[in-house]
């Protein structure tokens, strides 16, 4: 390599190196001057919002991937995830024909409607972001408080929403779980196994 070449080199290199400290120290400056605003009442950057997105769902994914999913629903699962959703689920997330609480509407990110995001999720996927939760989405990690057999009780009535009517949905489910009381499938909060 002449002299000529390995100088071009060495100019790259050093610009990339340079770039890196620029763009690192423009990152500290941000989160040390809080540059960014974090309000919720502001939506995120087309940037943030991508990388947070994309984030958000590799990680499940890759999480999510050896997870084997029950072999059959019953309408009894479904029935009880339906009482499990209405009860801690629709608030921020909504139901066929009934919308999310008004509060839930200023958070960011917002809830999907799962009537509408379910399709795109695989079942092993939702029953791992229903038990792990999400950091700074709003969205708990319900397997501390919950047995699998109550997770996947919610994901089989989740994968049931997209083809879902409003009448089914308003049929499935109990009264006293859509107030927030204890059904008799749980105690003090915590479902029983």
């Amino acid at each position: 390599m002449d002299d000529r070449k390995k100088g071009l080199a060495i100019a790259v290199g050093g610009g990339a190196v340079l770039l890196l400290v620029v763009l690192a120290l423009v990152g500290l400056a941000t989160v040390y001057t809080g540059a960014y605003n974090i309000a919720a009442t502001e939506e995120h950057t087309s940037l943030v919002r991508w990388a947070l997105d994309t984030t958000f769902r590799n990680s499940i994914k890759s999480r999510a991937a050896d997870i084997q999913p029950p072999r059959t629903v019953s309408p009894e699962m479904i029935a009880a995830g339906a009482n499990s959703y209405k009860q801690m689920c629709e608030h921020c997330h909504a139901g066929p024909g009934v919308k999310r609480a008004e509060w839930a509407s200023g958070m960011r990110p917002k809830p999907p409607h799962l009537k509408d995001a379910a399709a795109g999720w695989k079942a092993q996927e939702i029953y791992w972001l229903v038990k792990h939760g999400a950091r700074m989405t709003g969205m708990p990690a319900f397997g501390p408080t919950h047995d699998n057999q109550a997770l996947w009780s919610i994901v089989a009535f989740v994968k049931e929403l997209p083809a879902m009517t409003p009448e089914t949905y308003a049929a499935l489910g109990d009264a006293s779980s859509q107030s927030g009381h204890s059904t008799p499938a749980t105690q003090n909060g915590r479902t029983k196994r």
